[in-house]
């Protein structure tokens, strides 16, 4: 006798509160910075670490509060950065770099456990995407707010006309990486339809002329690696994708031939093929920092977290930065983040998620060559922590439901009609940004 298969009731998703995303927007706010451009109104530095200090105390106990039970998920990202406290924390305890060491220590902690409370919500991946682009867009808006008002401040000379932040204080870096990072998320959700045309235009058209006017050439690279791995995951299961990558071969070359010394004057910024080839003098003191004689203790953990420069320089280099701070052991703990995250990636079914994921972890990969904050809470951090949610999502609706073996009878009952359930916000189509 056969038995008949009858379906089982497949869980309601309860979906992502809103006050997780202000959580998300909090931590992008903390991780802004107190120091770059000069601006309009002068702002102690005092308020600005407040600010951005307020903003994570605030996002911490906002998480804490939505998540009380202590649901988290499982996540090699966040297991790897809690163990980058380790060495943080025993190199900062013996104060090289002063009492500062350990608050900037605490704000670390802080901000991997606010990740940590946010990680039962990363199945909503898109959602966080969202939230995403509209934070630091926001950003970009008050600098290009700050070009309106004072287009003096806003492109000074002593960074040799590039654009800051004239309203919060931005550096040209920062504005770029912002803006790039932007662009890529925007064409995968319109390649993906997941947004409508007139908003992405609305988001992409100012925040690339904002991105060329910061002559910012490691976010321009990063833009267009990430997009050309993350567009070159969909192009076999995405026939937009295919086009797009197509199309942007065409421009490019064209662009190339038309446009080649335009494109070069912009990408050597007026520099000397010398100052170009040390990379504006960073590779000097990479070299100072790599032939600094250090302890063994300093060699495995460093010198504790400081202000990511070396002999009053900055360093540039996420890698030297890590180095210099968290020692060999936080080198091998940020590879091993990378490694992990590229790998997931690669084993993940095409789709939107991966590919979101493929651009930001190849952005901040290749950013981390002549940026730093891979070490420390930084924009870097958030942008893989973007990354490892969106490794979480479903690339589906939640899966059909589980099949079970009933007792037949003369007459089989007929199966109860499954719990209705509302589409997740993720998997809704052409929404504005």
């Amino acid at each position: 006798m056969t038995g008949t298969l009858v379906q089982a009731d497949a869980p309601v998703r309860t979906g992502t509160p809103k006050a997780a995303l202000i959580v998300w927007a909090l931590l992008g706010l903390n991780t802004l910075g107190s120091a770059g451009a000069k601006t309009i109104v002068r702002l102690p530095r005092s308020l600005i670490q407040m600010a951005t200090m307020g903003a994570l105390v605030s996002a911490f106990a906002l998480a804490l509060a939505l998540n009380l039970q202590l649901r988290i998920r499982t996540s090699a990202f966040l297991f790897l950065l809690s163990l980058l406290l380790v060495p943080s924390l025993i190199s900062s305890l013996h104060l090289e770099v002063g009492v500062g060491a350990l608050f900037r220590c605490a704000r670390l902690t802080i901000f991997v456990a606010t990740l940590w409370l946010l990680s039962r919500w990363w199945d909503d991946g898109l959602l966080f995407v969202r939230t995403h682009i509209r934070m630091y867009f926001a950003v970009l808006v008050s600098v290009a707010a700050g070009l309106i008002l004072s287009p003096g401040t806003a492109m000074p000379e002593y960074y040799g006309g590039r654009l800051v932040g004239a309203l919060w204080p931005l550096t040209p870096p920062q504005i770029g990486q912002y803006s790039a990072v932007i662009i890529g998320l925007t064409v995968l959700l319109l390649l993906d339809r997941r947004i409508t045309g007139t908003s992405a235009a609305i988001v992409i058209v100012p925040t690339f002329v904002l991105l060329a006017m910061t002559h910012t050439r490691t976010a321009t690279v990063g833009l267009l690696v990430g997009l050309a791995l993350a567009i070159g995951s969909l192009v076999l299961t995405s026939a937009a994708a295919r086009r797009f990558f197509a199309w942007a071969v065409v421009v490019a070359a064209v662009a190339a031939v038309a446009f080649a010394g335009a494109v070069q004057t912009w990408f050597m910024r007026g520099q000397s093929q010398e100052n170009f080839s040390n990379l504006t003098g960073r590779a000097k003191v990479w070299d100072a920092l790599l032939t600094a004689p250090r302890t063994i203790p300093e060699e495995v953990f460093g010198t504790g977290l400081g202000d990511k420069s070396f002999g009053g320089l900055p360093i540039d280099n996420s890698w030297l930065a890590v180095y210099n701070e968290q020692g060999k052991l936080g080198i091998v703990l940020v590879a091993a983040i990378l490694i992990v995250l590229f790998g997931v990636a690669l084993l993940r079914p095409p789709s939107l998620p991966r590919a979101g994921a493929i651009f930001l972890i190849s952005y901040v990969a290749l950013s981390s060559y002549t940026e730093a904050g891979l070490g420390d809470a930084s924009p870097y951090l958030l942008h893989l922590a973007l990354a490892a949610a969106l490794l979480a999502t479903p690339t589906a609706p939640a899966p059909a439901a589980a099949l079970t073996t009933a007792t037949p009878t003369a007459a089989a009952p007929t199966a109860p009609a499954p719990a209705r359930r509302r589409i997740p916000r993720w998997d809704r189509k052409r929404e504005v940004i």
